[in-house]
């Protein structure tokens, strides 16, 4: 019996039975029993999903008797949502199935969610040192206007990132003096930022272009061919196939969202300065007690969130979407969406673009519905900003800011 106790007891065990993993891990579940009916699993029988479905809802009603009664029900709710779309996938045609959920719906998911990890993790920067950038929307249209811009002038991509960085870090500036030095409202502060991004594009995009296409031939954005991975096989066969046509042949700049995600974990969390950014965001006056410049701090925070913003505006533009091409307002909330991201992901570089993907995927799947409904596919596209309400709503679970976010700081 000892034994057995001391076994129930070890660390991994405990991790194993705390609340917080069954959730999650009944939440992956449900996931997994809708992923089982489509490619490249496919399985066509509802035995597996519902039997997936029903641990996961089991898991979830496991952890609301623990008291963690929204990620539980969030469990619950993905158990009984992964049997029907289970079901509902197993009834569909075998040809509509492979249309729908192919290789490219994995690659469209990583190229829509690009710009989102950008704006999350810029966002993220700031709100940790203390500062909301509501503005975030405005640096990135910035990004993808003068982005584009920079490449038609410069005669590259290169060029054209640079200046992107460049316009979305002054905008970030002219923010950080308000809402720091001057201590305005921060939400104000970045509406009018967003209202001021609108109108200078605007204005110079018919200035500088005359309300006109950007013509052929722009630098564009270049894909980085992963070795040995196939890009368009002419028999799709196999994993190997599969993963070529899904990840072989992705833009720089998602890659780098990507490595992105992994640096910003580190710099923060495993840091000197990362620990300077927290507390400047926790506690700001007992951060300048111990010699922590606040305003420095929180000026590069905010800085470096309109240039991150910025290269995902970019990527919009010059990217595999936009193909060089800049549209009036072309950002479409996807700054707001990328602060959802963040609220979503606890403030924390792996959850918010974890939840970057889940709204890419929605963006994504949203295109792919078509094959089944026109009238569908255009009715998902609404999913990222019901996500997003969701999101800062709380509904799937308690997020906690930092304390001092959005509280302007003045030096005694």
């Amino acid at each position: 019996m000892n034994t057995w106790t001391a076994r129930l007891e070890n660390p991994l065990s405990a991790r194993l039975r705390d609340p917080a993993t069954t959730g999650a891990f009944g939440i992956l579940l449900g996931a997994f029993a809708a992923f089982l009916a489509i490619p490249p699993i496919e399985a066509r029988t509802v035995t597996w999903p519902i039997l997936f479905g029903i641990v996961a809802a089991a898991l979830g009603i496991w952890t609301v008797t623990r008291g963690r009664r929204r990620l539980g029900w969030g469990a619950v709710a993905a158990g009984l949502l992964g049997i029907g779309l289970g079901i509902l996938a197993t009834r569909s045609s075998t040809g509509n199935l492979e249309s729908a959920f192919d290789a490219t719906l994995v690659a469209q998911t990583l190229g829509f969610s690009t710009p989102l990890v950008f704006g999350a993790i810029g966002g993220m920067f700031s709100e940790r040192s203390g500062v909301v950038n509501i503005g975030l929307e405005g640096m990135m249209l910035m990004g993808a206007f003068w982005g584009v811009y920079g490449a038609d002038k410069g005669g590259s991509w290169a060029v054209g990132l640079l200046v992107a960085m460049g316009v979305g870090g002054l905008l970030a500036l002219v923010y950080a003096f308000f809402a720091i030095h001057l201590r305005a409202d921060q939400i104000v502060g970045g509406t009018a930022v967003n209202f001021l991004a609108v109108g200078i594009t605007g204005y110079f995009f018919i200035e500088l272009y005359n309300n006109n296409p950007i013509h052929n031939g722009v630098s564009l954005l270049p894909n980085v061919h992963v070795p040995g991975l196939p890009v368009n096989p002419d028999n799709p066969h196999g994993f190997v196939d599969f993963l070529g046509q899904a990840v072989g042949d992705l833009s720089i700049l998602t890659w780098a969202g990507l490595a992105l995600v992994i640096l910003a974990y580190v710099v923060l969390f495993k840091t000197p300065i990362g620990l300077r950014i927290r507390a400047c965001g926790e506690h700001p006056r007992a951060a300048d007690t111990v010699g922590i410049n606040v305003y420095v701090i929180r000026y590069g925070c905010v800085i470096l969130s309109g240039m991150l913003a910025a290269l995902g505006g970019i990527y919009l533009s010059e990217g595999p979407q936009g193909n060089g091409t800049f549209i009036f307002n072309m950002t479409n909330g996807r700054g707001f969406i990328a602060l959802a991201a963040m609220i979503f992901g606890n403030w924390r570089p792996a959850g918010a673009a974890a939840a970057a993907l889940l709204f890419g995927f929605s963006s994504a799947l949203a295109l792919k519905l078509q094959v089944y409904s026109q009238s569908a596919g255009t009715l998902f596209q609404i999913l990222p900003y019901v996500l997003t309400l969701i999101a800062v709503a709380g509904v799937i679970g308690r997020t906690v800011a930092p304390a001092a976010d959005g509280k302007p700081y003045a030096k005694q």
